[in-house]
């Protein structure tokens, strides 16, 4: 049986974040907030969803260290950590700093037929870790406080400089269209799953391995779907289930699964986007998404 490794991280939101501006609001101001927030993904699918691109991503910035380091080997929100550049190298007090890290499976199985092979044609996949600030600045090393937390942080942690990252808003309509024929549009597949899982729903981060050279951009939506019948992608199935199962009936004739019509599992926003992939946030789903399940561009 295959092991599937769940992985879905809880962020807990800044004073500045979402959260923090419905504890500092009256009643009323609240309420109007909290429904304005439901119209865009929140503060921690956004920057806690990660990516994969093939673009070099500079390291020569990372994290040393952090206080109380001879009993703590990993650090959270309010943490201060130690980075190897200070003023010598132009950082001053205020700067912020995205942490990232570049991950491997832990388990280097193949979940589907081409998993690896799209995997590395997308590039290196990066989980988001948090934000600092940095406090004060010495000429070779700075000290910062993590301010936002994703996962744990911990020694040799890549620190980019802090970018804002766009919220697109979710559909008007709620309503997905389950019979949706074939658009015609780029067809991709869901090749992996924040924290490499692999099986998700509504709130997981998946990538798939269609991004901004093949006109994705971040708001779009990706369609989820599987066909019956296929044995190429992760999900379970019966060998001929589509037309046939012992005992159950079968069909005068026999159906592959391009005869019959596709499965519609949900759809997803598009968070992030690199040249060849895309992070895409799950907004909907009727049954289990797995990797190697398609995605078609809405």
């Amino acid at each position: 049986m295959r092991t599937q490794v769940a992985g879905l991280s809880l962020a807990l939101l800044l004073g500045t974040g979402i959260a923090g501006a419905l504890m500092n609001a009256g009643p009323a101001k609240a309420q109007g907030q909290a429904s304005a927030a439901l119209q865009q993904p929140d503060y921690s699918s956004i920057y806690c969803s990660g990516f994969v691109t093939d673009d070099r991503v500079p390291q020569s910035t990372y994290i040393i260290s952090g206080e109380q380091s001879d009993t703590k080997i990993e650090f959270h929100r309010g943490d201060y950590v130690y980075i190897n550049k200070g003023s010598d190298g132009g950082v001053k007090a205020g700067d912020q700093f995205a942490i990232v890290r570049a991950t491997e499976d832990p388990l280097p199985a193949s979940w589907f037929k081409w998993q690896k092979k799209l995997w590395h044609a997308m590039g290196t996949h990066y989980d988001d870790l948090g934000r600092v600030r940095v406090a004060t600045v010495q000429p070779k090393v700075s000290i910062a406080q993590v301010l936002f937390s994703c996962d744990y942080i911990q020694r040799d942690d890549i620190a980019l400089p802090y970018e804002d990252r766009p919220a697109p808003p979710y559909k008007e309509s709620a309503k997905v269209d389950y019979f949706a024929p074939l658009n015609g549009k780029p067809v991709a597949m869901v090749v992996l799953m924040r924290g490499f899982a692999q099986l998700g729903g509504v709130g997981s981060s998946v990538y798939v391995n269609l991004g901004a050279a093949q006109g994705v951009k971040v708001g779009d939506y990706f369609r989820v779907f599987r066909y019956q019948g296929s044995r190429l992608e992760t999900a379970p199935q019966t060998n001929g289930y589509q037309d046939m199962l012992y005992g159950f009936g079968s069909t005068p004739e026999r159906y592959g699964w391009h005869d019959l019509p596709r499965q519609i599992l949900g759809e997803g926003i598009v968070l992030n986007v690199s040249r060849n992939a895309s992070t895409v946030l799950l907004t909907d789903s009727r049954m289990d998404i797995y990797t190697g399940d398609y995605v078609e561009l809405e």
